[in-house]
Order: C-alpha cells, then structure tokens, then sequence
C-alpha cells in the first residue's frame, strides 16, 4: 500500500513548467557542488488550494513570503548560494524594499526641456545603492535561482525535486523550510472542471489533509541535510510543545517557533536537546533591524556545528 504522500504525487500531475525548473535546479546545483559550496533552499510563501480544474476559486492564506525574502538576504550575506522557491508574485529579497508607493517616492520626475528625465532622489541613493549593490553581485554571480509556485500541488513537485539536487551537497545543505503550506486540499479526482457556479444550491466542498513531506524529506531524501522547519501558532503555551513533538516524529535538526502576534519580533529555537529565545530589543527595532538577521545567524552557527559532527 502506497503513503499518503506516494498518492498525493501519482494523482497530481507536475506544474506545466515542470521540466524546465527541475533542469535549472540541476544546473545550479551542480555548479555549486564542484566549488564545495554551502547551500541553502528557502521556502517562502503560501500555496493555494484550487477549487475548480480550471481555476477560478481557490483557498489561500495570508502569507506575504516576508520572513522567506528577508532570510534570503542575510544567508547571501553569509556566502550561502540559495534557492529561493516563493510563491508567485509574493514578496522576493530586495525588491521587497521598494514596493508600491514607497519605490516611487524614491524617483524624481523632470519634464523640463525636449526630454522627460527620472533620477534617484539625492536622499534616496544612499538607501538605494547597498540593496542594489548586493541584487547585482548574487545575480551576477549566479548566486540565487529563483523557483516559483503557486498551489500545493506545484510546491510539492518542485520541493522534490530540489531535494533530489540538493542530496549531492550532504551536510552542506539547508533547508529552511518557511513557506505556509496548506494543511488542507481537495483531491484532484474530486475537483469539477469548470468554475463552480453561484446560482442554486451552495457547494458541499470536502477537504482532505495534505500529507505532510518532512518524513520523506528527512528520511529518503535528503537524510544528510540540515533541515529547519517553521511552527505558527497562536496559543503560547503550546508552542514549545508541538515544535518538540514535531523534532521526536520527523527527526529533523531545528523547529523555529513564533507566535502570531509577535512573530516579527520574538522567536523559539528548539533543538533535539533544547530551547532559546531570539528577541529583538525595542532599540534595535528602532533602529530598523530585522528579527531575520539574527534568525540567520543562529541558524548558520548551528549548521557549522552539526558539519563538525561529521
């Protein structure tokens, strides 16, 4: 009898663009591998539940894909190249600085003379300039690919996929899994072709539990990496409880726990022997540093320790 996760796989077909991610993972990975790199696969971003074949309702979540974007900018930092595999059009590291309104209060407009100019504002460049500087030298270095996803059933594909390439790296390898994938979906074979309609009798939609990858992932393929998942919760007192209960049944290496109502300020480490708190002080929040910074750190420091293991 096939695992869940087995089924989810033979009864979902692979993203139309399938083919053409998997031989771009590939590439990049082998390129890394041969300069005994670090690597890093960042997960970022919520996944959708379609409702219809043809899609036009769909459960979502309201996962931006910050935690993912800004985490991807300090493991660059720290010579990590990186996968980073986001939720289509969700936030993506640097340009997440400049989005909507913010961006064009950046730009200055001259329409003096024959031809209209825009330049950086003077009081903007030295903002503008280290983000660009740092967008510059991991694309022109091939230092990041991006992956994009939109439903579960893309993120699954391409999670595997990734892994299957990420396998050859061993202990070099992290999985920072960030993305807020689905708990819930409906089966392919369940799922009308057409767009449900609105007249009438309302949809009796049954949904099924998304099998959860960390047990192949960490057993089958990729059992040498440093796998480090994410814990959302909204009650504290069971925070510490689950991300624990999480580590004894898929024996990966990290749980980090946040709480919703503080998530961009506090968070819990666990490890198979303990726990600790990362919080950014309220000076430091003045000052615009971001809890990410130091998530990536610690994470980093314990991916050098779990290497020496070895």
């Amino acid at each position: 009898m096939s695992s869940h996760w087995e089924s989810f796989y033979a009864t979902h077909l692979p993203p139309t663009d399938f083919e053409d991610n998997r031989k771009l993972l590939q590439d990049f990975c082998e390129r890394h591998n041969r300069n005994n790199e670090r690597i890093v696969l960042v997960t970022s971003g919520g996944t959708t539940v379609p409702l219809e074949h043809n899609t036009v309702r769909f459960v979502d979540n309201f996962s931006a894909g910050t935690r993912g974007a800004v985490s991807t900018e300090y493991f660059l930092e720290r010579g990590y190249v990186t996968i980073f595999m986001h939720r289509l059009k969700s936030l993506q590291p640097f340009t997440r600085h400049f989005n909507g309104q913010k961006f064009m209060d950046m730009l200055e407009l001259d329409e003096r003379g024959p031809n209209t100019t825009i330049t950086v504002k003077p009081d903007s460049v030295d903002v503008l300039a280290p983000i660009l500087a740092q967008y510059k030298a991991a694309q022109e270095n091939g230092r990041i690919l991006y992956v994009s996803f939109t439903t579960v059933s893309d993120y699954f594909w391409l999670l595997r996929a990734a892994c299957e390439c990420l396998a050859t790296f061993t202990t070099r390898a992290v999985l920072y899994l960030a993305a807020a994938v689905s708990d819930f979906y409906v089966p392919a074979h369940e799922l009308p072709t057409h767009k449900i309609q609105s007249g009438g009798v309302a949809p009796n939609i049954q949904l099924q539990l998304v099998p959860k990858l960390l047990a192949p992932l960490v057993s089958l393929w990729v059992p040498h990496a440093f796998v480090v998942s994410f814990k959302l919760e909204t009650d504290e007192s069971i925070l510490i409880t689950k991300a624990r209960e999480a580590l004894n049944k898929y024996k990966h290496k990290l749980v980090i726990g946040n709480m919703l109502q503080t998530r961009r300020n506090k968070v819990v480490f666990v490890t198979p022997d303990n726990h600790y708190d990362l919080v950014l002080t309220r000076e430091q929040l003045l000052k615009g540093m971001e809890i990410e910074e130091i998530i990536v750190a610690n994470v980093v420091a314990n991916h050098t320790d779990y290497i020496k293991m070895f």
